[in-house]
């Protein structure tokens, strides 16, 4: 498709995406799809189309989201959030006081759900807390609003809040109505500047594994937003993927395991200490990566390439396609080799392996910023990738983010010791 990067910057001027996390692919399918929809046969008269038609945007939109959640994805975030809200509305003085959750962008409804059912299940009374739910995509807030789920929705073993606050029906699981009630759900875009106008601010705000798909520069706006959001003693609730851009930006962690919850109020900046003596670069102080690697010619990678294998899901050319990349890695030629990497994940889409290998790829050419982007998303796809939480770590803490390089370092130390 020869428009796809005018289709790709148009995307992330209306809803901030960045086409690289999702590959270009997915993107041209989704053009593709429309535009068989919509009855257009040129790219250029679909572009023209979009541009000027705010409901076949809406449209493309629609087509490019591919959600993924399920009812209690991070149970102990939801625990947190949970005893949270017990000592807020319940200490002394409280008594009137209303909880406000805010869940953005809320999919197809799962997570808003889980947010009430675990308030619930921890005695808070109904009428003592309200959950807004705000998502880009209209046809997912209109799936969420009927409250009707199929078993993908359940996964896991704990499911006995399924048989407290559902009934099976002919079309799915039907959400009790005292649940679905505390919900209100909206269509809105995060990056609008009306959303949410004149709201008061919330005491805690959930934000999962959507900063992983902006630049840099998108993801400052998001985090400026969400912070805007949520009230000066407020939680913010990310990704766990996501955690190293809140501490980088000094926002406290909450100090609840697994809850992957920052205070909205950043801690002071440090203050100056004498630089340190020049040292070895963070990494090399670390244990190696797991799997075994030969050594490279190319002095500047941060490590070889070419043992790393390409994960057992991936169909056989995808597996190939990464070992001839690594391979050129290997040999020291790392523009090739990011070419190819890009060009992979465009036909192959994004892996878990195609992006750690991409980030090593970027750091090899000095671009950090780049390099913990692609481990951040290589993350999501995989939250135990032990050397993207590594490399990741290594290049926050270079960043002067130390706190946030304890936790990946700890992360990857729990993974090594499960495999143990």
């Amino acid at each position: 498709m020869m428009l796809v990067d005018d289709f790709s910057a148009l995307l992330k001027r209306r809803m901030g995406l960045d086409s690289g996390s999702i590959g270009k692919a997915a993107v041209e399918r989704a053009v593709r799809r429309r535009m068989g929809a919509a009855g257009v046969g040129d790219e250029r008269d679909y572009l023209l189309r979009v541009q000027a038609s705010t409901d076949e945007m809406q449209q493309l939109i629609e087509a490019v989201i591919v959600p993924e959640t399920w009812f209690f994805r991070y149970p102990e975030s939801q625990a947190a959030m949970a005893a949270l809200a017990r000592e807020r509305l319940f200490a002394a003085g409280a008594e009137n006081r209303v909880l406000r959750v805010l869940s953005v962008p809320c999919s197809s409804g799962e997570e808003p759900y889980s947010i009430v059912m675990a308030l619930l299940d921890a005695g808070v009374p109904a009428e003592r807390f309200q959950v807004d739910a705000i998502d880009i995509s209209i046809r997912m807030v209109e799936f969420a609003q009927r409250a009707v789920y199929g078993r993908n929705s359940f996964r896991g073993d704990g499911l006995a809040y399924r048989d407290r606050y559902f009934s099976e029906t002919a079309d799915g699981h039907q959400l009790a109505a005292h649940v679905a009630g505390r919900v209100r759900f909206r269509p809105g875009n995060l990056f609008d500047p009306d959303l949410l106008a004149g709201a008061a601010p919330y005491d805690f705000v959930f934000c999962r594994n959507l900063l992983i798909y902006f630049d840099a520069a998108t993801q400052e706006r998001a985090v400026q937003v969400l912070l805007r959001f949520t009230r000066d003693d407020g939680a913010l609730f990310v990704g766990p993927a996501e955690t190293s851009l809140l501490t980088a930006r000094r926002l406290p962690a909450v100090p609840i395991a697994r809850s992957f919850a920052f205070r909205a109020q950043a801690l002071p900046p440090p203050a100056a200490a004498p630089a340190p003596p020049a040292a070895r670069p963070f990494v090399h102080s670390w244990t190696p990566p797991r799997r075994p690697v030969r050594q490279a010619p190319a002095p500047g990678l941060p490590l070889p390439l070419a043992a790393a294998p390409a994960g057992p899901a991936m169909e056989p050319d995808a597996q190939a396609s990464l070992r001839r990349i690594a391979a050129l890695a290997d040999q020291g030629r790392v523009r090739d080799a990011m070419a190819q990497c890009r060009a992979h994940i465009d036909t192959h889409g994004a892996s878990a392996e195609a992006l750690y290998l991409q980030g090593l790829l970027q750091d090899a050419a000095g671009d950090a910023r780049l390099a913990q982007a692609a481990y951040r998303k290589a993350l999501y796809l995989d939250p135990t990738h032990r050397e993207a939480l590594l490399h990741l770590a290594a290049l926050v803490a270079s960043d002067g983010d130390h706190e946030g390089a304890r936790r990946l370092q700890a992360r990857a130390a729990r993974e090594e010791a499960r495999r143990e």
